[in-house]
């Protein structure tokens, strides 16, 4: 079973083919670009680029996975509209992730915070023991984040890494394609229901419309 990961969540664009089989699983390929302003314009190349590195065309996709965030409201639309789009256009089912939970699932055993930049100075956060979520995800000022954990991942635990005030992972800032799709095995494999892609904003958007308008005094 050929599996699309996609996931937007964060500063990072990330798109990851991953094989599933009964045995586990297998990575294919990934590409992934930094730039918080260029979701819509990265993460369409990046998908042709790993079904091109994998010899695969999306007929061959037998499902999409999709980081649900909680992340930014422009940028984790981008994924998760074009997740939909494509399982929609392929008769394919989509499942949906934290993308949290893939950063703590890919930090392995112990007990680690993980935290991703929700701008306006604050961090997207949960907290994981062997890789399994115990607290959040919440969205809080660094200072305000109760650390129960002995390390630190995501790229929001480096950039406020002296306020945690554990070691940080500097290695795993963001979520990996593999481990979103190892959530989500399981429902692969059984052949689930698709679902459809609800986003974790965890707070309203920057923009919102106006409430009405203005008289004008003449």
């Amino acid at each position: 079973m050929l599996v699309l990961a996609l996931d937007t969540a964060t500063p990072a664009s990330t798109a990851a083919l991953v094989e599933v089989t009964a045995d586990g699983l297998f990575g294919v390929a990934e590409s992934r670009t930094v730039d918080p302003r260029a979701h819509g314009e990265k993460l369409a190349p990046e998908i042709a680029a790993v079904l091109a590195e994998g010899g695969f065309r999306p007929r061959d996709l037998t499902a999409i996975v999709a980081g649900l965030g909680p992340g930014p409201f422009t940028g984790l639309r981008v994924g998760l509209a074009t997740a939909a789009s494509m399982g929609q256009a392929l008769g394919i089912p989509t499942y949906g992730v934290c993308s949290l939970d893939a950063l703590g699932r890919a930090a392995g055993p112990g007990r680690v915070l993980i935290a991703t930049d929700a701008r306006r100075r604050e961090v997207y956060h949960a907290t994981y023991a062997d890789g399994v979520r115990e607290i959040g995800p919440d969205v809080a000022k660094p200072a305000d984040v109760e650390v129960h954990a002995d390390r630190a991942a995501g790229e929001g635990a480096l950039k406020y890494g002296d306020i945690f005030g554990v070691p940080v992972e500097e290695h795993l800032l963001y979520p990996p394609g593999a481990a979103l799709v190892a959530i989500a095995a399981d429902r692969v494999r059984a052949g689930a229901p698709g679902e459809i892609l609800t986003p974790l904003y965890l707070r309203r958007p920057d923009a919102v419309e106006p409430a009405g308008r203005k008289p004008v005094l003449t």
